[in-house]
């Protein structure tokens, strides 16, 4: 089964919406420039408000890693996702220090940037377009990644059913696609989780 990732969930009411359709992970996005940033305290109380069931993934850039490291062990989030320069030795130290799955985003353009993504020492690998700005990249240059992957950038409940058909990525992660006016519409979720499970059910 396509696993599905709602990222960028900010208020109470998101993580209701979540509850009740059930994603296999969602994310709390800790980049300091990005529009969706929650603070730490602020992930405690929508943490404390998920379901069991769901994984709560921690997105970071370039973090001090001690700070990655404290939120994974005070199981504030589930695993980590690094969209920056983080080298080798970084995800190696989170992953020894905590036992939890580091997820590396990597920023597909060219044949080299799939190259790096396949020789990862991360848990998961994100393929992506670019930072959240809601546009797919060419999804060409990964007909024949060998590694499982989430598939994100500028995927929505009209285009994944394709997605899903051209690459059977292990997940499908989704941000802007489930937003009206800039916040997470319970509309949206609902629509792309069931064209995902459509999809699976065919």
């Amino acid at each position: 089964m396509t696993k599905i990732k709602f990222c960028g969930l900010t208020r109470p009411c998101d993580i209701q919406a979540a509850n009740e359709i059930k994603p296999d992970y969602i994310g709390f996005v800790f980049a300091p420039n990005s529009k969706r940033r929650v603070g730490y305290k602020q992930a405690v109380d929508l943490k404390n408000l998920l379901s069991k069931d769901i994984k709560a993934v921690g997105v970071f850039l370039n973090e001090d890693i001690s700070q990655v490291i404290s939120l994974l062990n005070l199981g504030i989030i589930d695993a980590a996702q690094l969209h920056g320069d983080e080298s080798p030795e970084y995800i190696t130290r989170i992953q020894k220090e905590t036992g939890k799955p580091v997820i590396k985003a990597f920023q597909i353009h060219s044949e080299a940037d799939v190259a790096a993504a396949e020789e990862t020492i991360a848990d998961y690998i994100i393929l992506d377009a670019g930072t959240g700005e809601g546009k797919t990249f060419d999804w060409n240059l990964i007909d024949n990644f060998k590694k499982p992957y989430f598939l994100a950038g500028g995927l929505n409940a009209e285009n994944v059913t394709a997605a899903m058909h051209k690459l059977h990525p292990y997940a499908l992660d989704v941000s802007t696609g489930i937003e009206k006016d800039g916040f997470k519409d319970k509309e949206k979720m609902a629509e792309f989780a069931a064209a995902v499970r459509k999809e699976e059910a065919e």
